[in-house]
């Protein structure tokens, strides 16, 4: 295998890496302030499409992390860069929260429910039996179909919720048609990512705590991977899978003297 070259950037993942389920992860706040005195460029990134940067960097704070919100990168902005560059100036039909419809307002999209060009799902913890069925009939009016992200359930204090991946299935149930999903592990979502920062995936590096979509994405987009035990894959689960991150340790405060 090439010796890769020395890491310049860092993605990372924020639910179970910096945080678990609203505390944050011991390490997380020296690991952010390492990358900010170094000058790094570096993202944060979440497939939770219901938050602005803005937003997140509020939610990060009350727990004691700093980051900037331009170094805050989501599944919204990366489906608002998407369909920005696929069809610029275009219409949507949206099912989500202030971050995606913020996100798609700021690329210049109209928001209607008449002959949209796209029906774009993300996340909510509203999804009305209404608004499914608007969306199923614009998609067999025509209408393409555009998901966020593929995650299934996503986490709570009281277990698992349905995410956006769940309610995507019941659409293409009803349709016949899959949605084409933005975020990881999409290497899109990264690659849009590393452009807004100017780096490149072969001096970058990507931190999760999911095989299936963090590493996922870090492999196919050309990055190094380091999986990280603090979220939802287990030490045993790793050999279960075709590929492999670069490195597994235990928590993101061992990678804080390798910024």
């Amino acid at each position: 295998m090439a010796e890769r070259k020395p890491i310049e950037s860092w993605l990372t993942d924020m639910d179970g890496v910096l945080m678990h389920e609203g505390v944050p992860v011991p390490g997380a706040d020296a690991f952010l302030k390492r990358l900010k005195e170094s000058g790094r460029p570096f993202l944060v990134l979440t497939n939770n499409s219901m938050y602005t940067p803005r937003d997140l960097h509020a939610r990060l704070g009350r727990i004691g992390l700093d980051v900037p919100v331009q170094n805050i990168w989501t599944s919204a902005l990366a489906t608002a860069q998407f369909l920005d560059d696929q069809r610029p100036g275009g219409t949507a039909y949206v099912i989500g929260e202030a971050g995606l419809t913020t996100a798609l307002h700021d690329i210049g999209y109209v928001l209607s429910d008449t002959e949209p060009d796209y029906v774009v799902l993300g996340e909510t913890r509203t999804y009305s039996f209404e608004a499914l069925t608007k969306a199923i009939r614009l998609i067999n009016d025509g209408a393409r179909f555009i998901a966020t992200n593929p995650d299934e359930t996503g986490p709570s204090t009281e277990g698992a919720l349905p995410a956006t991946g769940s309610v995507a299935a019941l659409i293409t149930k009803a349709t016949g048609q899959e949605p084409y999903f933005i975020g990881k592990p999409n290497p899109l979502m990264m690659r849009a990512g590393l452009n807004a920062i100017g780096a490149h995936s072969e001096t970058s590096a990507m931190i999760g705590d999911r095989m299936d979509t963090d590493v996922l994405a870090g492999v196919e987009a050309g990055l190094e991977t380091f999986l990280v035990l603090t979220g939802l894959t287990r030490p045993e689960e790793v050999d279960r899978y075709s590929y492999r991150p670069t490195t597994v340790t235990d928590s993101i405060a061992d990678l804080v003297d390798r910024v």
